[in-house]
């Protein structure tokens, strides 16, 4: 890629970030829809989570074939590519007939979701090459993040209440026609100069594995056990396989000798963790604000609004903290807050209180905010920059996991409590379980913040870079060493 001017680096970013507000804005919306949505389609509680977990889902496992293909193919191609069929299952949801549609297009919606954010981040990363500089751009990409927070409850709930869910797609589309505009006239074309090998075989066990793993946890309390153990053991069977398989290629989809490396091995299970309690946060509190306690969708969304601005608020911060300091502190601030908030639903009924349920949401919303840019920073920086794709696919990656797993986990632990009855009398009793397993997430974010970036994690990333004797790949832990320090 070409050295860009300055206005013109922002300008890159700034189209780069339309993607990832369509993509953030439509999960955010959506939730507010929720309820609107099973009265008009007639859904379970499974039911709602496949229409969250099914983009999800296939997000998770195309993310690294995408981040692969950008580098190899050409990233601006590839980005134009995930902006079309974006667009084009955005459509396709807004006039979909029954539930059973809805989900087919919402995965339509994913394959172009995942040619949308690794490459992104992908660009950013070839365009923004100073670490400090490149630190401060994942800033702002995270407070996108929150602005999606922001917006997205409100434009979902008015868009229920004044047109119905169907509206939330048609969002989608002149933002991304917008940004597809932009695309071809400003970011420039780049590739790896050795990009990696397709490996279809560890493709296809990616999406057993994650699809099978979903599946057996949101029918569990439905389906009887001799429907579930089969997609339980074929998951097992892929997560040996890609252990098996992926280190005897030459170029694995999933390298996994990065993973020896204690921050990056300690940024992808943040990821999981922080956006598992993201994902299971939003949907025990779209179904608590309506189905328990009979808000409108717009109201509901106003009542997120205490998680959504702090989230606005501190993601940049976190990553001015991320380029000066390094990601130790805000990853610490951020296991805090979550781990806290959860509590306080989980010990002392926040839901049952305006009060505790504002300073719930407060305090995740801060807590969330702060979580990003780490994450981001960590895994890019630990990589390197001829295989930027990858790097930031498997960031995401985790990102999708993690929001896959925290509908599928928590919504399954919530049907289980609820079974028969009414949403109303039993959501509270039936929710505690859940949102222990939300403090627990916090928790692990905590420790592994604490633990994975100090002088013992930073040995163990030299330690890989030595390993994978490429000069390459040293200069990029350098440079995140250069960051931390």
């Amino acid at each position: 890629m070409p050295e860009l001017s300055p206005r013109r680096r922002m300008l890159v970013l700034a189209i780069c970030c339309m993607s990832l507000l369509i993509v953030s804005l439509d999960t955010t919306a959506l939730n507010v829809g929720l309820p609107s949505m099973q009265r008009e389609l007639h859904a379970s509680t499974a039911g709602l989570q496949w229409t969250i977990d099914a983009y999800t889902l296939v997000l998770a496992s195309l993310l690294m074939l995408a981040g692969s293909t950008g580098d190899r193919v050409g990233r601006k191609k590839v980005f134009m590519t995930g902006l079309v069929v974006f667009s084009l299952g955005s459509l396709l949801c807004s006039l979909a007939p029954n539930l059973e549609s809805l989900i087919a297009f919402r995965m339509v919606q994913a394959v172009g979701g995942s040619m949308l954010n690794p490459v992104a981040m992908s660009i950013i990363t070839n365009t923004f090459t100073d670490p400090r500089e490149r630190a401060r751009a994942i800033g702002v990409w995270g407070a996108v993040v929150g602005i999606s927070m922001a917006a997205g409850p409100l434009v979902g709930g008015l868009l229920v209440e004044s047109v119905g869910w169907r509206a939330i797609f048609w969002v989608n589309l002149p933002i991304g026609l917008a940004a597809l505009l932009l695309t071809l006239r400003f970011v420039p074309e780049s590739r790896a100069p050795k990009a990696r090998r397709p490996d279809p075989v560890g493709q296809v066990l990616v999406i057993a594995l994650f699809g099978a793993l979903t599946y057996s946890i949101i029918e569990a309390p439905t389906a009887g056990a001799g429907t579930v153990l089969p997609f339980a053991a074929v998951a097992l069977v892929a997560l040996v396989g890609l252990l098996w398989y992926e280190p005897r290629r030459d170029e694995p989809l999933i390298d996994l000798r990065f993973f020896r490396s204690a921050p990056f091995s300690g940024a992808t299970v943040i990821a999981i963790s922080a956006f598992a309690s993201l994902g299971g946060f939003l949907f025990l509190s779209t179904l608590y604000l309506q189905n328990v306690r009979g808000l409108d969708a717009l109201h509901a969304g106003l009542w997120m609004l205490p998680m959504a601005v702090p989230m606005f608020l501190c993601a940049p911060l976190a990553g001015r903290l991320v380029g000066s300091r390094g990601p130790r502190l805000p990853l610490v601030i951020a296991g805090v807050a979550m781990t806290a908030s959860a509590v306080l639903f989980a010990a002392f009924e926040a839901e049952t209180s305006d009060t505790t349920l504002f300073l719930g949401y407060v305090l995740f919303g801060i807590g969330f905010g702060f979580v990003n840019a780490p994450i981001t920073n960590t895994a890019v920086s630990g990589m390197p920059r001829t295989q930027a794709g990858v790097a930031a696919a498997v960031a995401s990656t985790s990102r999708q996991l993690g929001q896959t797993l925290g509908v599928a986990v928590i919504g399954a632990v919530l049907a289980s409590g609820i079974g028969s009855s009414s949403y109303a009398g039993t959501f509270v009793g039936a929710a505690r379980p859940g949102w222990w397993i939300l403090a627990g997430c916090g928790l692990a974010v905590l420790l592994l913040g604490a633990l994975t970036n100090g002088r013992w994690a930073r040995a163990t990333a030299e330690r890989a870079a030595e390993r994978l004797a490429s000069p390459e790949i040293r200069a990029a832990v350098g440079s995140t060493q250069q960051v931390q320090a």
